[in-house]
């Protein structure tokens, strides 16, 4: 159903800030339906379902370290570094005048093996999910063999049976694609204009169908789902609704909570933990911030932060219209050089349970993805894309709210996370003409 030029005014006299959202102006939204966890009640996913998408990475792991011979050293486990980002942390000080107690670490999943992108851990989880769905229910495989044989010719002559489609604005498709194709699936992406070229170039590297869209993500995974459902050999990932890739991300959470105590951080009522995750349609931040909650329950805090051009989640949660409405409804046009980040409409699965568990959301403009991303390299040495460089404003942001005193918390002994996203697989050239950019515009 459209919405109206009526409606669009009774939201903004109820929500006085999206005039702000809709004039493309960076904000910061506490949300006012955040639950103790306590009192959420059931959601579509479980703890327990959880823990059991972790066991399918366990039964998994022979076969990453057999196909994918860079993580064999991890056993197949395919995971990020936790590191703290002092110097970052003080670089951040220094440029945006801002004090930002307690420690900063950066969660990097630009580094994720293979990939170079959180999207490893929901795409690659849902493919592995379907294959072995697959392969049980042809006899080719139980539970307790050794998985492996994923990596054998035969697993592959009989997933070449079967195809695989995506849409997908650039580091889904490149996960779905990688994976897809290393088990013999045919696989399809269905991507929108504003896809980097190096990226489809890279995915018809590895053996992908790459279909290109004048339009932006929702027509591409529009048309992607349509295709794809036509076949019935063939198996859509669908980012706007899919429980699979929301349990992949979801089990991150065990990983972090794993590295934080190797660190010695101690995450209690005391000491905050305080989480920032770019944010496109939902799924990734929301599947984090889904198992960390189950973790840590109301000790954590997570943030999503979004593009003032595609403020989906934002003015979704905010209206509580979620996936009902999108961003060209309020006349935005959903352009933004957060490569990911650009979609006009939020995830209709991750939606209704990041309303109840997620803190708040903040936007920023494109150029501040550049210079975030020129300190951090300055600060600690490491490059990444815009979109994943956005989470580093979430300090500096928070630092000028009353969130933490308005809960009795103390700033000096909160833990900060920024979620790095993606940046491992971006050719050398981009990389250095992006930070270029940065530095110049903080000079």
């Amino acid at each position: 159903m459209a919405v109206t030029q009526q409606q669009i005014e009774e939201w903004q006299q109820k929500f006085p800030l999206l005039s702000e959202v809709t004039h493309f102006k960076p904000v910061f939204w506490l949300n006012p339906k955040l639950q103790n966890v306590a009192d959420t009640g059931e959601f579509a996913v479980t703890k327990q379902e959880m823990q059991e998408a972790e066991e399918l990475w366990q039964r998994f792991a022979p076969f990453l370290a057999v196909a994918f011979p860079e993580t064999a050293e991890a056993g197949g486990i395919i995971e990020s570094p936790l590191t703290e980002i002092a110097g970052t942390q003080k670089l951040l000080e220094e440029k945006y005048g801002a004090e930002i107690p307690g420690k900063l670490f950066l969660k990097c999943d630009n580094a994720l093996p293979v990939a170079g992108s959180i999207k490893a851990r929901g795409g690659f989880y849902e493919v592995l999910h379907y294959a072995e769905q697959l392969a049980i229910e042809n006899g080719m495989i139980t539970p307790e063999d050794d998985y492996s044989q994923f990596a054998s010719d035969k697993f592959r002559e009989f997933f070449s049976r079967y195809s695989i489609g995506v849409g997908s604005t650039g580091n889904l498709g490149l996960s779905i694609g990688i994976i897809s194709s290393k088990l013999g699936f045919s696989v399809s992406v269905y991507m929108s204009a504003d896809a980097k070229a190096w990226k489809k170039e890279l995915l018809r590297a590895k053996g992908a169908i790459v279909h290109e869209f004048e339009g932006d993500f929702g027509e591409a995974i529009l048309e992607g789902r349509q295709q794809t459902k036509e076949d019935p050999m063939a198996y859509f990932v669908d980012d706007e609704s899919s429980k699979h890739l929301y349990l992949g991300y979801s089990t991150a959470a065990f990983r972090v909570k794993q590295q934080l105590d190797e660190m010695n951080i101690t995450v209690d009522d005391e000491h905050p933990l305080i989480v920032y995750l770019p944010c496109g349609v939902g799924g990734s931040p929301g599947g984090i911030t889904f198992g960390l909650k189950q973790i840590y329950g109301d000790a954590v805090h997570c943030f999503f932060v979004e593009p003032t051009h595609s403020p989906s989640v934002l003015i979704g949660l905010m209206t509580g219209e979620k996936e009902r409405v999108c961003v060209q409804d309020f006349g935005i046009d959903n352009m933004t050089e957060g490569d990911g980040l650009a979609v006009g409409r939020p995830s209709s699965f991750a939606s209704g349970i990041s309303e109840k568990l997620i803190s708040g959301i903040y936007t920023l403009e494109d150029e501040e993805l550049f210079r975030l991303l020129a300190v951090l390299a300055d600060g600690d040495g490491i490059y990444v894309e815009p979109s994943a460089a956005s989470s580093l404003l979430g300090p500096v942001e928070l630092a000028k709210t009353d969130y933490l005193a308005a809960r009795g918390l103390s700033a000096e002994n909160a833990a900060h996370i920024a979620w790095s996203t993606g940046g491992d697989l971006v050719p050398e050239n981009d990389m250095r003409e992006m930070y270029r950019r940065g530095k110049s515009s903080l000079e």
